[in-house]
């Protein structure tokens, strides 16, 4: 070897940059930055949890003062023009007391969970999940319903948080996909019609919805996979 300097291919940090992120502490960050890092996101997931869930209690009390009326007029109301709004306010509306009260703890875990993941991957879940379930839900519900409540996002972000490990490949994610999947795994029953009153179309489409965001998301690591396999060089994107 010569004593040349080493070719931009050598650069260690031009080779970090092209290496997929995750949402978490980049590889070789020291435990006590990796852990600030990690308590940072933490704290920011539960912040913006309990704002979204604040949120919901507040347009509740509004909807309530005012006879329910905004869950008449601003929530899905399939094959109807004048429904479509509804995809954008539906999960923030619900029947009544009970109907956003039996909502409350899983979007407080799940939705928990999935910002936990990485703000701005959680938040891309999030919304693919709102409009794949609102979509199909206006395209699919039964004549003459509407269609209202954060289940859909519930669903949407249980199948996310299952299904992320696998397209990742990251024990860590597989092993909090099946904690989730045990604690909630039975409401996926709820994507099947039968119960008056229950809209198994956001649940279905909202179930769908995380399964394309888990797909979508982990496409850099499922790339990186490939190309780790073929021996394929990295290249930016």
């Amino acid at each position: 070897m010569t004593g040349a300097p080493l070719g931009a291919s050598f650069d260690p940090d031009r080779i970090a940059a092209l290496r997929p992120q995750t949402g978490g502490p980049p590889p070789g960050t020291p435990p006590p930055a990796r852990f600030a890092t990690t308590r940072r996101t933490w704290s920011r997931a539960g912040i913006l949890t309990l704002t979204f869930l604040v949120l919901l209690y507040a347009i509740e009390m509004v909807d309530a003062l005012i006879d329910y009326s905004i869950d008449r007029t601003a929530g899905i109301q399939p094959r109807d023009a004048d429904g479509l709004d509804g995809i954008l306010f539906a999960p923030l509306l619900h029947g009544g007391w009970d109907h956003l009260i039996g909502n409350t703890l899983p979007v407080l875990i799940l939705g928990f969970l999935t910002l936990a993941t990485g703000i701005r991957r959680g938040l891309a879940a999030t919304a693919i999940v709102w409009i794949v379930a609102g979509a199909g839900t206006w395209l699919t519900g039964g004549e003459n319903t509407v269609h209202i409540g954060a289940s859909s996002l519930v669903f949407g972000w249980l199948t996310y948080l299952i299904c992320r490990g696998w397209f990742l490949r990251q024990a860590g994610q597989i092993a909090l996909g099946l904690v989730v999947l045990v604690l909630y795994g039975s409401l996926l029953w709820g994507v099947l019609p039968g119960q008056d009153g229950i809209s198994w179309q956001g649940h279905l489409f909202g179930a769908m919805g995380g399964l394309l965001a888990g797909w979508v998301l982990s496409s850099d690591e499922r790339r990186h996979r490939r190309q780790s396999r073929t021996g394929a060089p990295l290249s930016p994107r």
